[in-house]
């Protein structure tokens, strides 16, 4: 009589989405975050100082940073957070830990969507403070609610996030990450609107601008800025800036992956 084998467990396929695998990645990253003060007060501060600072330095001109505030309000939180995600999941690349993770059962998805879930929750502590900062502070007078303004700091935030994720698969140092900034980053702050009405500009560079998330993200601030309720616009230019955030975390889990055999 044959002795039966006994029954193995096989793990979850490494592709399928599991949402405790997802909390799990995010609460180690808040856990070394945790340790990190200087990144949690960078994220967190930044764009609170440069606020301040931005509201004196037209201290005699308030309908000037009322203009160009609450548009800034959301180019802030993505500057920074794009900052800090891409320098930060590169040191996780360069120092092994993704590589040891990548050979556990979990899923590229689940990885990615732990590290947003992470730096997301720092991001609405982030965009929450800045923008209760301009409105109840720094006396930012915007027509339509500050809960939309908000919500675009915040969508602009995880947008930030994401291209963070995605350019630190393409970087070998730090030094590197920030690199990418000019490239990625300063085109569209040029081209967004917030210099220049997007209309006015050559026509070639009013198509390129009309393909980049931050022209949308500017956009939805200005009609928060000038109407009492949310437009159709405005639901469009939200909707354009999460969908840009989603692609581009699934483009960071396409380029995730293990550096040595």
């Amino acid at each position: 009589m044959s002795t039966p084998r006994p029954a193995t467990i096989t793990p979850a396929p490494a592709g399928a989405p599991s949402l405790s695998r997802t909390t799990a990645t995010a609460a180690r990253v808040l856990r070394q975050l945790r340790h990190d003060p200087r990144t949690i007060a960078l994220m967190i501060l930044i764009p609170c100082v440069m606020l301040f600072l931005l509201r004196y330095v037209f201290d005699g001109s308030p309908r000037t940073f009322d203009t160009i505030g609450a548009s800034l309000l959301g180019i802030f939180p993505l500057i920074t957070m794009f900052l800090v995600t891409s320098i930060a999941t590169l040191r996780e690349r360069t120092s092994g830990t993704l590589e040891r993770l990548l050979a556990l059962p979990l899923g590229k998805g689940d990885l990615i969507a732990g590290y947003a879930l992470a730096f997301g929750t720092l991001a609405i502590i982030q965009s929450a403070l800045a923008t209760g900062l301009a409105v109840w502070v720094l006396d930012l007078d915007v027509t339509g609610s500050p809960w939309l303004l908000l919500l675009v700091a915040l969508l602009d935030a995880l947008l930030g996030t994401a291209l963070g994720l995605f350019v630190s698969a393409f970087a070998a140092s730090e030094f590197q990450a920030v690199q990418f900034m000019p490239a990625v980053i300063f085109p569209q702050l040029l081209l967004c609107g917030l210099f220049a009405p997007r209309d006015t500009m050559h026509p070639v560079l009013e198509t390129i601008s009309d393909v980049l998330p931050m022209s949308y993200a500017v956009d939805g601030m200005n009609e928060v800025l000038t109407h009492t309720d949310m437009t159709a616009a405005f639901v469009r230019d939200a909707l354009i800036v999460a969908g840009c955030a989603l692609l581009v975390l699934g483009l960071g889990a396409a380029t995730l992956r293990r550096r040595t055999a």
